[in-house]
Formats: C-alpha cells, sequence, structure tokens
C-alpha cells in the first residue's frame, strides 16, 4: 500500500516542463515517440528509486526485529531445554490415634499434627511416609494396648501434608483385622494417595509403584520383618509384603523387576529395634542386598528414633528415620524424627 502511494504522488512531475529550460513553442515538435521515451525513462527511474527506498526501509526496520525474535526464540528453548530437579521428601513413622487423636479432637481439626510442616513438605515433588495407623472405622482390635486405628477423617490431614505415597506394610497392620486394612486402602486411593507394601492380593503386595516426574520415573517397593509373617497377602487374599533374611530371593526378584520399570527405585523397610540408634545386623543385611539388586534409595522405618544416615557408591540408606508424627513423649529420642530431601537431576541423585 505504501509503494501504491509513493507511485501515485510522483505522476504529476513527468509532465512539469521548466519553461527557462525549454522553450514551449518548441517542445511541441517533440516527436511522440521522443516523448513516450522520456516519460518511460522517467517513470522507471522513479519505480526503481522508490523499490530501493522500500527494501532498504523493509531492511533496516524487519531485520532487527526478526534478530530480536531469533534471540527470544534461542532463550526460550534454553530455558524449555533446562533440566529441572526433583525433590523427594522421606518421613519416618505416622500414628494418627491414641494421644495425637487426644490433641486433634481437643484442637477441633483433622489438619492438626502437620499444621507446622505442611507449608514445607508442600515444596517437595513428592513426599513419602509408613502410616503406622490404619484409617478406617471397620474391623476389632485384636493387638493390644498398642493398637492403633485413626477415624476416617484424618485422612484430611494425610492429604492436607501433600503425602504421595504411604507405606502401608508394619506391625500394625492387621491391628483392627483385614477388615481395617483393606478400608484403609480404599480410602487412600479415594484420597489420591498411593499405597505400597501391600494389596488385595500378593501380586499387588508385591509390585512397584511408580511416580513420574519431569520424565524421571520413580518407583517403590516396601516390606515389614516386624509383625507376623500370617499377614502376608496371599494368591487371592489381602495383606502386607513380608519380609526376612529367608526371603532373599523374593526380595531381589522385586528389585530387578521394579528396576526395569523406573529410573531411580526407593524400597521402604519397616525394620530394626525400637529405641536403638545403631542398625542391627539385619537391617544391614536387608538393606544392602536390595542396593546390590538394583535399588537405589533405602527408606528405613519402625526404631522410633533416627539411626544413622549412610551414603556409598550403590545408593543412600536411611536405617530409621524416627518419628514423624507420634505420641512417644518420654524421651527426647522418640520425640525427635527426621526428613531424608534427596535431589534427582537426570535421572541420577546429586544429593541427600
Amino acid at each position: 500500500m505504501g509503494i501504491f502511494l509513493l507511485v501515485n504522488t510522483c505522476y504529476p512531475s513527468v509532465y512539469q516542463v521548466s519553461p527557462h529550460s525549454v522553450d514551449y513553442t518548441q517542445s511541441l515538435k517533440l516527436s511522440k515517440l521522443d516523448y513516450n521515451e522520456a516519460m518511460i525513462k522517467k517513470v522507471s527511474f522513479y519505480l526503481i528509486t522508490i523499490i530501493f527506498l522500500s527494501l532498504t526501509t523493509f531492511w533496516w526496520f524487519y531485520y532487527p526485529l526478526r534478530e530480536k525474535e531469533s534471540i527470544v526464540e534461542v532463550m526460550e528453548t534454553e530455558e524449555e531445554t533446562e533440566v529441572k530437579e526433583i525433590t523427594l521428601y522421606f518421613v519416618g513413622d505416622i500414628m494418627l490415634d491414641r494421644g495425637v487423636l487426644h490433641y486433634i479432637e481437643k484442637n477441633n481439626d483433622w489438619r492438626w499434627p502437620f499444621l507446622n510442616i505442611a507449608e514445607d513438605m508442600e515444596k517437595a515433588d513428592l513426599v513419602f511416609g509408613n502410616l503406622e495407623s490404619m484409617i478406617s472405622d471397620k474391623g476389632r482390635n485384636v493387638g493390644s494396648i498398642y493398637s492403633f486405628r485413626a477415624p476416617p477423617e484424618t485422612m484430611q490431614g494425610l492429604v492436607y501434608a501433600h503425602f504421595d505415597i504411604l507405606s502401608v506394610a508394619n506391625n500394625h497392620s492387621f491391628d483392627y483385622t483385614v477388615n481395617a486394612f483393606t478400608d484403609t486402602l480404599l480410602r487412600l486411593k479415594e484420597n489420591n494417595i498411593l499405597y505400597v507394601g501391600g494389596g488385595f492380593n500378593r501380586e499387588e503386595a508385591h509390585s512397584s509403584v511408580i511416580k513420574e516426574i519431569n520424565d524421571t520415573k520413580i518407583g517403590f517397593l516396601a516390606y515389614t520383618s516386624v509383625g507376623s509373617p500370617n499377614w502376608q497377602a496371599g494368591e487371592n487374599s489381602p495383606g502386607i509384603a513380608w519380609m526376612d533374611t529367608s526371603l532373599f530371593d523374593v526380595l531381589k526378584k522385586d528389585v530387578i523387576k521394579a528396576k526395569e520399570k523406573a529410573d531411580i527405585l526407593v524400597v521402604s523397610f519397616h525394620f530394626g529395634n525400637e529405641y536403638q540408634e545403631e542398625p542391627s545386623e539385619k537391617q544391614q543385611i536387608l538393606a544392602n542386598t536390595a542396593l546390590d539388586a538394583g535399588a537405589d534409595i533405602i527408606a528405613g522405618h519402625h526404631p522410633h528414633v533416627v539411626q544413622p544416615l549412610e551414603i556409598n557408591e550403590k545408593g543412600v540408606i536411611a536405617y530409621s528415620l524416627g518419628n514423624f508424627i507420634f505420641d512417644q513423649y518420654f524421651s527426647e529420642e522418640t520425640m525427635r524424627g527426621a526428613i531424608l530431601k534427596v535431589n534427582i537431576r537426570e535421572k541420577e541423585i546429586i544429593s541427600s
């Protein structure tokens, strides 16, 4: 449109003749051919000038814009290809009955145990813990005074605390019979919290749970060596994944199978001796057997106190993370817990 306007404005100049340079009478003697040639030359000159100016203007204004666009495109590509770091949090035992429940009801807030920590936990891409009390209103107490079962409403606290995966393999899984156990599995599922270490049959109990974050597949297995082997899941019956030193072949098989699907594999063990600050020989054997088979991270619990963190060329072992939410107020050690933080980049553990 701009070029057309420029051409239109130059048309009158073709007909302008200066009286000082050309005699008017003489100019009438110009042949029609001469006149046409003169007009063509003038029009050609102006058209060439206009095209040149237009191209120059286009280049002057458009090229810098393209250059800027190219820079933006490169920067956006670099940002898109920047590898994001993944943060995992692991906590220990979570018990929402007894003394904990007393304070929940006293404060009239099902989120009460997690009010001071939920904001920090939200910073993680994934949060894992051990559910020490079943969450149900079904079943009956078949254990002892140390049997735990929390009301269904306590699930609100777990959701509020941003838990993604919970182990259900521990010595309190069947405190209120298999009915409370299976009811807990269903309630976790309804609230979009994955469970591991138990299931409605043996295959589910021994299968890994996979969580994919930023194209990295993180797998989880869970076992208990505390409780009763009678609670093991059967071929068609609900139960937990039991583990002891006589089942190394089962552990290795599970780990190898799970590692085929996962970039990073976590194995959770409910093992060890209560209130002991050093891992037992059995703990060390089970943990290292899992690492040798392909696991990357061992998350341990049950002793109710924090035990050493071990990092070697094979992986990370947290033998016991202690109590996360519990009511054992009788010692400083049982009132202290640890959160294991693991950072992953490009499908590799970079720090813990």
